[in-house]
């Protein structure tokens, strides 16, 4: 059996608009040929001046790299509704991203033009949930340890108030 649900008629319909999004991204290509060609510092000294595009990723989460420089890198994001999973906090994907980010840019500042990195696992702690009146978060990755063929980061999310939300490891392997 179909259920509809109504809405009694005395009651006005919710806006719509307000829940619409749309956003736009640069070729992802000039982007990695830039990585590619940059030692990583210089990479991030030209993609956190704004004289390179933001990551397709970015865009589309709407997360900012703030600074990234010799193995330390900053990242921002205003929780928003369209973050929300079915129970009404930050999806733990998008928390996730912003640590892994984090945690791959730190290890990326530290590589020599021409080499680069992947991922190889992500440990995420979620420690409080995080909705769109938490306000701005800040997630810092830093490089514990940087190897010939592999890394080893870490992230720490925080909120405005100083509170730890989430805390994550991640191995990176390294291409040179």
């Amino acid at each position: 059996m179909t259920q509809t649900r109504t809405q009694p008629s005395d009651q006005a319909e919710p806006a719509v608009a307000d829940r619409a999004r749309s956003y736009a991204w640069e070729d992802p290509a000039l982007l990695a040929a830039a990585a590619r060609r940059l030692p990583g510092n210089e990479f991030f000294a030209e993609l956190t001046s704004e004289a390179l595009p933001k990551p397709p990723i970015a865009e589309t989460v709407g997360f900012t790299a703030t600074f990234v420089r010799d193995g330390v890198a900053r990242f921002e994001l205003d929780p928003q509704e369209f973050h929300y999973n079915p129970i009404g906090t930050v999806h733990g994907g998008v928390i996730a991203t912003l640590c892994d980010s984090a945690c791959g840019c730190a290890v990326h500042s530290m590589l020599p033009a021409g080499a680069y990195y992947t991922s190889l696992d992500l440990t995420v702690k979620f420690l409080r949930p995080v909705t769109a009146s938490t306000g701005r978060l800040m997630c810092e990755g830093t490089v514990l340890h940087l190897g010939s063929r592999s890394a080893l980061a870490q992230a720490a999310l925080s909120g405005p108030d100083g509170k730890l939300y989430a805390h994550a490891t991640s191995s990176c392997m390294i291409f040179r």
